[in-house]
């Protein structure tokens, strides 16, 4: 029932994270402004090298998933970086507002609410990002044109093949569909049209392992033989 598989889920799958931290930063702001409405007083000392060492370790995390994040194009462990970083980001609001509260006495107790409010600007704009990258993949957006560039030079260096016409190529989850329009000599038969198709794919399939796969389109050159 899915002939092209379903790589759609991985960027739906980031869509999703994107979502959850900007509901995250709704329920945190929301929780924020009560507690400033409503002041608990001082936050406890031992709280903050826990806040410390959340930050330390979530940013660590950050910067891994981050990383095998570009290195596979996938968008779900991009949202999962952003989750990380938003963790990140709040315990070090958290531990600067509640230092402020400490050193500060009573009148500062609401330090650490207010910084949450300011952590929370960055996590939107975090959330939006994940899933502004995750829908583009989602509705088939253009690739990176070094990508494209890449694709269509190694398909023009297969025997036969006269130009390039059209480029198309769309993400599914961790690779890539091609759709390639190939110009070749129109006075050759369909068997060698074919045959220089089957040939431009699997040159493309073997050069860039990302492609999923390839489809050739074969058009008529007519500048070899005018009419």
């Amino acid at each position: 029932n899915h002939p092209f598989g379903h790589g759609k889920i991985e960027s739906l799958a980031g869509m999703f994270a994107g979502v959850s931290l900007l509901t995250a930063a709704g329920v945190i702001a929301w929780q924020s402004l009560q507690e400033i409405r409503s002041p608990q007083g001082a936050p406890e000392w031992y709280t903050l090298p826990v806040l410390i060492l959340v930050v330390a370790c979530k940013g660590l995390f950050y910067r891994f998933l981050q990383k095998k994040g570009n290195q596979t194009g996938s968008r779900a462990i991009e949202g999962e970086a952003g989750h990380q970083l938003s963790d990140a980001v709040t315990s070090g609001a958290a531990a600067i507002g509640i230092s402020i509260a400490l050193l500060g006495g009573d009148r500062w107790a609401a330090a650490d609410d207010v910084a949450a409010l300011i952590a929370c600007v960055v996590i939107v704009f975090t959330g939006i990002r994940v899933l502004h990258k995750s829908l583009h993949d989602v509705l088939d957006g253009n690739v990176d044109e070094a990508l494209a560039e890449h694709v269509a030079d190694v398909a023009r260096e297969t025997l036969g093949v006269a130009r390039i016409e059209k480029c198309l190529i769309r993400k599914s989850g961790v690779g890539y569909f091609v759709e390639l329009h190939a110009e070749v000599d129109p006075e050759i038969s369909v068997r060698e049209g074919h045959d220089i198709a089957h040939l431009a794919k699997d040159n493309l399939l073997s050069a860039i392992p990302e492609l999923l796969n390839v489809t050739v389109h074969i058009e008529p050159d007519d500048t070899i033989h005018p009419a």
